[in-house]
């Protein structure tokens, strides 16, 4: 789709129109006009044309989004998004026609008249939005599909807390726990080698909802650090409802981090690159491992608890 979806047709500036299109209301139905080509539309009693025969018309024939201002037309009536203008190397694909800067401004107008519901009505979304202000809602609709949150690959899977949670368990093998406490050791014995590698999630079942316990190391800046952090499997306002604890140490020295569960929601980098968690820098992590420091041996506990 694309990304100027806040726009109205009055926010595009008409200087390149070479030729518009018009609407006519005549025996019961719409016609949109447009240089040799008619496309007709059924309304209802007050005139007002169906939104699932509108819907069809808005909907590009290269890639299947719904159109936004700029919507643009070939000579012969023809019409595409702004983006898949260049894709097609300004050829409508339809006829070949060189496309020009035809703007399809009667199809920009009937869409300002458009309200439809969610893409995620399916879901349970219960929204219905003006034309121009469904997209901008869709991008953040707390019942669209969850990202994987497995950290260890690009994983592209998303779907509904339920599917994730078998995608988790069936394709990355990871761990599940009942409980609100947790007590891991982490082991590695060549522990110079942390540039961008991930270690290790488990998910956690407490309080009827899942945490996903994140262990990694990585290069902050030039300096070797591990760290550990929790993420909620909800929404961000539903994560906001927990605290957690993270604590490692040995050698008489111990680290404490208390914080708020992020959102899966948020990316993996994303909470890691903000620092959000227990970060322990190599040397004091090989401090805390005794021995003659050469072998990782961290024990990392925790806790979860609801706020009141």
């Amino acid at each position: 789709m694309s990304s100027n979806s806040g726009l109205t047709a009055e926010d595009i500036p008409e200087s390149e129109l070479v030729e518009t299109t018009s609407l006519v209301v005549n025996s019961g139905e719409i016609r949109k006009l447009g240089l040799g080509r008619t496309w007709s539309i059924p309304v209802n009693k007050s005139g007002v044309g169906s939104s699932n025969s509108v819907h069809e018309l808005l909907e590009c024939p290269v890639c299947a989004n719904s159109m936004y201002p700029p919507i643009h037309q070939c000579p012969n009536g023809h019409t595409l998004c702004s983006s898949c203008k260049a894709r097609v190397h300004n050829h409508c694909p339809t006829c070949r026609h060189e496309l020009g800067n035809i703007r399809c401004l009667a199809l920009e107008k009937v869409a300002e008249s458009l309200e439809l519901p969610c893409r995620y009505q399916s879901v349970g979304c219960p929204e219905i939005f003006p034309y121009y202000g469904k997209l901008k809602h869709e991008q953040q609709c707390r019942f669209r599909p969850y990202s994987c949150p497995y950290a260890g690959a690009e994983c592209l899977v998303t779907g509904d807390i339920g599917a994730i949670l078998a995608h988790l368990k069936d394709d990355h093998k990871v761990d599940m726990h009942d409980g609100c406490t947790f007590n891991h050791r982490y082991v590695k014995s060549n522990p110079h080698e942390v540039e961008n590698a991930t270690w290790m999630l488990t998910v956690f079942n407490c309080f009827g909802q899942r945490f996903c316990l994140h262990f990694e190391a990585f290069l902050l800046g030039v300096a070797p650090v591990y760290m550990a952090f929790l993420r909620f499997m909800g929404e961000d306002e539903e994560a906001k409802g927990y605290g957690y604890s993270l604590e490692v140490g040995g050698n008489g020295r111990k680290l404490i981090w208390q914080g708020v569960p992020r959102s899966i929601r948020d990316g993996h980098r994303k909470v890691r690159d903000s620092h959000d968690g227990l970060i322990i820098h190599r040397k004091m992590a090989l401090f805390f491992s005794g021995g003659n420091r050469q072998e990782l041996k961290l024990r990392v506990t925790g806790r979860i608890w609801k706020e009141q």
